[in-house]
Parts: C-alpha cells; structure tokens; sequence
C-alpha cells in the first residue's frame, strides 16, 4: 500500500509536522511495530506498572493507542476501553488484534490536541505511553493534549504518563554539544528547547520532546493535575534507578508518572 503524500504545512492538523504525518500514515510501521518492539524493556515496564496501579475496571482511554499492546490487555481485564490514535494503520492493527483476542473495544481516530468526539468527565483512567506526549509538535500543542487529557477525565481520575529525560543527553559527547546548541537557542527566546531531531524508524526528521522534570511538573499542574508519583527509569533497562532520592532528575532515562485530574464533580 503506497502513502499519501503529506499536505502543504498548513493543512497539517495540530501537533504534526511533515515527518510525523509520515510516520502516522505508513502502514508498514503498523505492521511492524509488535515484532518491532518485542522484548522491549521499557514496554514490560510500563505494563506491570500500569496493571499495579490501574486495578478495578472502570472506562479507560488510551492516548496515543499504537498497535494497541495497553488498549487490548485493559479491554481483557475487563475495562471499558476507547484505544485513541491518529494513526489509521496502527488502529486497523487494534481492530484486528482485539478480534484475534475476543475483546471488545472501541477505536477512534481523532488528534489528541482535539479530542471533541469525547465528552468531558466521562473516563476514569488515561494512558500516554512511551512518549506520545513528547511527539506532538510544539509546545501549545503539548498543552492542548494535556489539557484534553484532564477534561476528558473525571475528577478524580488517573493520568498514566511516560516521558523522557532531557539530560540523559548529558552521557554521551553527541548529547553534549546537542545541550550545548539548546542552550545557546534559549538564550535566542527560542520555545523549542528540548526538540531532539532524528531518524526513526526509517524516517528522517522525527522530533521528540524530552522534558526536564520541573517542566514536566509544572505541564501538568497547568493542565489540572496532580502528580501522585514519579518512577525515574534507568536508560536502558526501564527498571526504576537505584537510590531514586539521589538528583535522579540527572540520572534518569525517563519517568513513568501517575498523576490525579483535580476538581469537582459541584
């Protein structure tokens, strides 16, 4: 199946630019993405995360669904589960492995920034794994999804949340000298500081967002949540690092956050 070319930049829909409209758009990514990530260390990490804590069945949301490895295994515990991407092939991929499973679950295309289709207050727990957050271009758009998270969340309601670290560009000489180019376009008022262009998957040019703890915080608060807990992983093995008191705002490859949506039902 061939890919449609991408649209002018300014019929992009929020969030994405050319190489993420790629990446979401390319069928083969799709196919590939379990046998992609088999094994995947950080991919046991988050699931036995997530099962420990999300654990009586209520009505999920899976922000940023993928190929759907959280949306099905929810959906076979019991919960009631809406697998969201904007992603057509990755939620074909979902439709045909919830049947292979014998689970039931809704699928629904839509952009995170802009998540209308849903009503307010109607889910009680939201996933965004594995740096969806970080992939939405530009940081209002980050903002928008956050804040689209919170309301769509009833109060009282869970946010499950991974994101990576921006000084684990600190261990290697090629991370260096890219600090160093993030620190000089600061100093420009540029508000792209911590966009780390790559090569991914196949395509050239994918971004994502790698946060410092302190503004991951403070993302959240501003959308209406609280921060419940914060696991710092280790880089490589997804395990939570040792000492986890000791600057692991330094030492960490990413975190995986729990976060409570603050409100009322008044």
């Amino acid at each position: 199946m061939s890919m449609r070319r991408p649209p002018p930049a300014w019929r992009l829909p929020q969030g994405v630019n050319a190489p993420l409209w790629e990446y979401l758009n390319t069928p083969r990514l799709a196919a590939e993405e379990d046998a992609y990530f088999a094994g995947h260390p950080l991919f046991e990490a988050d699931a036995e995360a997530l099962d420990r804590r999300f654990r009586p069945p209520g009505r999920l949301v899976d922000l940023g669904c993928g190929a759907g490895r959280h949306a099905i295994r929810f959906a076979g515990r019991g919960f009631e589960v809406v697998a969201i991407d904007l992603a057509r092939p990755m939620l074909e991929v979902v439709g045909r492995k919830a049947e292979e499973a014998g689970t039931r679950l809704l699928t629904v295309q839509a952009n995170l920034c802009d998540l209308g289709c849903l009503p307010s207050a109607s889910f009680d727990y939201a996933t965004s794994m594995f740096s969806t957050l970080g992939m939405i271009r530009g940081r209002d758009a980050r903002r928008r999804a956050l804040g689209e998270a919170a309301r769509v969340l009833k109060p009282g309601g869970r946010l499950a949340l991974h994101a990576h670290n921006l000084w684990l560009n600190l261990r290697d000489a090629q991370g260096r000298r890219w600090l160093v180019r993030q620190a000089l376009g600061l100093l420009r008022n540029r508000d792209d500081f911590g966009d780390r262009r790559m090569t991914y998957r196949g395509i050239p040019g994918m971004e994502v967002h790698l946060y410092r703890w302190g503004e991951l915080k403070r993302e959240l608060r501003r959308a209406g949540f609280q921060v419940d807990e914060a696991i710092p992983l280790d880089e490589v093995t997804a395990a939570p690092i040792p000492s986890p008191g000791r600057f692991p705002s330094l030492r960490a490859g990413g975190w995986l956050v729990f976060a409570t949506r603050l409100g009322s039902t008044s």
